[in-house]
């Protein structure tokens, strides 16, 4: 998250910098008040805007970036300081009564005088401004909501176009006139120009358009109560995939596309498998919504969590948690038909609520029986046999130097980090995905 924001940010205060002691009155406090408002209204459009290309599901950055997972924490990190960087800019506009009784009016600067249109424009945009940041904060609040329905949320964050392009209206009429003669300037038409060609793509519904493929649901089953097994056929305009991606699925065209993990490995022939746990409204009972011959549209594949990335001299520790066996399937599979596959020392950690009742047990010591390299470890906590860090820490041949790779809950998986970093030895890699795309 952080590789790409904290060289994003440092790049726009260089070039605010580059014309902080520019204009009049430098080090007054009226220019400090003029400056501090610049600066925040300038960080929070830039943040934006950023946000705004992300959302693309830009593909090349999916490798320098470890993930379409990664990208989405970034673009929902870069739209949170957004917001606090709105906020900031709002209460600084608001504050400018204070400045005045502290200091008086000497030294403000006087706003320059336009002509009668742009005028015109530049009160419109004010206008419009105050009231877009006014829904930025609503939507932020809906947002860390958690209690907020999905199906809602998801439809109000489809206006964030509309909104993100009141916002760069807003940015465009009330830059200075002499920024857009400084590289802040281009920097700003850089974007405002991609951040509007985003939002227009994401408003004509043609976000990863070029990664769909149209196929159909060839084999439903359920081996469990709450998991729904889905096999589609995509024929051979499918581009592969690598074991451990995921793909964005749509059953139906109102209920929109879902992130699900991909629990096959690439046969070559256009047949993809998903495991779907019941865990909304549109999953809950999914096999009574979508029936075998229907046609389904998948966008993908994406992800790096792929064990082709492992680090080859560290020992291997694989830690599922429920659905999350789902790529280590993918793995496996990937393992059993590859003639010329290293298979490495492994250590699989499957976490379940009742090993007797769970079809994914019985599936994975077959999968594992064929690898001597790989040791399965079956965690059934309806027995008392919970994993944690502890656990890992108490055999250090496998842990210390160790890469880990997680899939499960996001609770599980913190608490296992943590515990590993306060153990005595050092991880060589700790490898999870971020699905709470939200």
């Amino acid at each position: 998250m952080m590789r790409m924001i904290f060289p994003f940010v440092v790049l726009v205060l260089g070039l605010w910098a580059w014309n902080l002691f520019a204009g009049p009155g430098a080090g007054s406090p009226w220019a400090v008040y003029d400056q501090s408002l610049l600066l925040s209204g300038l960080l929070s459009i830039a943040l934006m805007s950023l946000t705004m290309m992300l959302a693309l599901r830009p593909a090349w950055l999916e490798r320098p970036l470890g993930g379409l997972d990664q990208i989405y924490r970034t673009h929902k990190w870069a739209g949170i300081l957004a917001v606090v960087f709105a906020a900031a800019h709002w209460l600084i506009e608001m504050g400018d009564d204070v400045i005045e009784s502290i200091f008086g009016k000497a030294g403000r600067l006087h706003d320059q005088d336009y002509s009668g249109f742009i005028d015109t424009m530049r009160d419109a945009a004010e206008e419009v401004g105050e009231l877009a940041v006014y829904l930025l904060f609503a939507m932020l609040l809906i947002t860390l909501w958690r209690k907020f329905p999905y199906k809602y949320w998801r439809y109000l964050h489809r206006g964030m176009p509309v909104l993100y392009l009141l916002l760069a209206f807003h940015a465009a009429w009330l830059t200075p006139l002499q920024w857009w003669q400084q590289p802040i300037g281009l920097l700003m038409a850089i974007l405002l120009f991609g951040g509007s060609i985003a939002s227009g793509l994401s408003l004509t519904g043609r976000v990863g358009r070029r990664r769909q493929v149209r196929g159909m649901v060839t084999a439903i089953k359920t081996p469990d109560r709450d998991v729904t097994e889905v096999t589609c056929h995509m024929g051979p305009a499918w581009p592969g995939h690598r074991a451990g991606q995921f793909a964005f699925v749509t059953f139906d065209r109102i209920e929109g596309a879902h992130p699900f993990t991909i629990a096959s490995a690439d046969r070559e022939n256009g047949t993809v498998t998903f495991l779907i746990k019941s865990l909304g409204d549109f999953t809950r009972n999914l096999s009574q919504k979508i029936s075998v011959g229907q046609t389904v549209n998948i966008e993908g594949p994406y992800g790096c969590f792929n064990f082709d990335r492992r680090n080859r001299k560290s020992h291997q520790i694989w830690i599922a948690g429920g659905i999350g066996i789902t790529p280590f399937l993918a793995w496996l599979e990937a393992l059993s038909s590859a003639t010329d596959a290293t298979v490495p020392e492994a250590d699989l950690h499957y976490c379940t609520r009742n090993a007797g009742q769970d079809p994914m047990v019985d599936r994975l010591r077959a999968l594992c029986d064929g690898f001597p390299g790989i040791h399965l470890e079956i965690h059934d906590s309806s027995k008392g046999q919970g994993l944690s860090a502890e656990t890992l820490s108490t055999n250090g041949r496998s842990a210390a130097g160790a890469e880990v790779w997680f899939c499960g809950p996001a609770g599980l998986g913190e608490a296992i980090r943590n515990g590993l970093r306060a153990a005595p030895f050092r991880l060589t890699r700790f490898h999870k995905e971020a699905f709470q795309f939200r």
